[in-house]
């Protein structure tokens, strides 16, 4: 594509255009909308061929793809009374939107495509998920990263919800760092070690020749101390804990 707007600037919007402006060479015009003016002020200053339009019309008008990025609860009054003409196509990113949902309150009958772009498409290094299936769309998301379509909006959710797990992610870290602090830890050195040990792990995720419970058991000694905290604090209990709240979080996605 040639020309790409972006409506809601916020995180995955800067994510998208640091993306495609990643490693240099031809990338597409971008036209950012004035909704999350600040970043996208900010993106046109330092990318050349990156521009803030006047309106959200505008960023339509001049765009051939358009990724509506806005918050899910703001979308009604972001998109009222856009108009989207049958030749463009749309990506929409909001979670819990279904297709057929958005679709009615554009009023198009353009290509409508839903993706689940991660903030680590900004350095090339995160799969999309999109769905339907289409090639342009396809073909933007394996730039930045790779993209995996999916069979239906059933699937997409529940990928969706997996992405829902992140910040838990993070927290557990966190909860580490704090743990060791109370022991006695220099906090700033606490965190250092941390990071550099779960940045260790990300690593070895790479190697698509294990299986996740392959890597776990290449990290584990039997009696040693992973297998302690494994059993003792991540027991079936937990375990199904977890999932529980990843199906409630799925029905709220449907």
């Amino acid at each position: 594509m040639k020309r790409i707007g972006i409506i809601g600037v916020g995180e995955i919007g800067r994510a998208i255009v640091m993306g495609l402006r990643h490693g240099g060479g031809t990338s597409p015009e971008v036209f950012l909308s004035p909704r999350g003016a600040r970043t996208a002020a900010e993106l046109s200053e330092r990318y050349e061929g990156v521009q803030v339009c006047a309106d959200n019309q505008e960023v339509v008008d001049r765009s051939e793809l358009v990724v509506i990025a806005v918050r899910r609860q703001d979308r009604h009054e972001a998109l009222a009374g856009l108009k989207v003409d049958d030749d463009k196509i749309v990506i929409h990113v909001m979670a819990g939107v279904a297709t057929d949902d958005l679709r009615q309150t554009l009023a198009t009958g353009a290509p409508v495509v839903r993706a689940i772009p991660l903030p680590a498409i900004r350095e090339r290094r995160s799969v999309t998920v999109t769905h339907p299936s289409h090639p342009e769309v396809n073909s933007l998301f394996e730039e930045l990263g790779g993209a995996l379509p999916v069979a239906d909006e059933a699937a997409f959710n529940v990928f969706s919800a997996l992405t829902g797990t992140l910040t838990a992610h993070y927290t557990y870290l966190a909860t580490l760092t704090s743990w060791a602090a109370g022991q006695g830890i220099a906090s700033d050195d606490a965190d250092r070690y941390v990071r550099s040990l779960f940045q260790g792990v990300g690593r070895a995720l790479s190697d698509e020749t294990r299986s996740l419970h392959q890597l776990a058991a290449d990290h584990e000694t039997p009696g040693g101390n992973n297998e302690r905290i494994r059993t003792t604090w991540f027991d079936p209990a937990n375990a199904e804990a977890l999932k529980k709240a990843l199906d409630g979080l799925l029905d709220d996605l449907k």
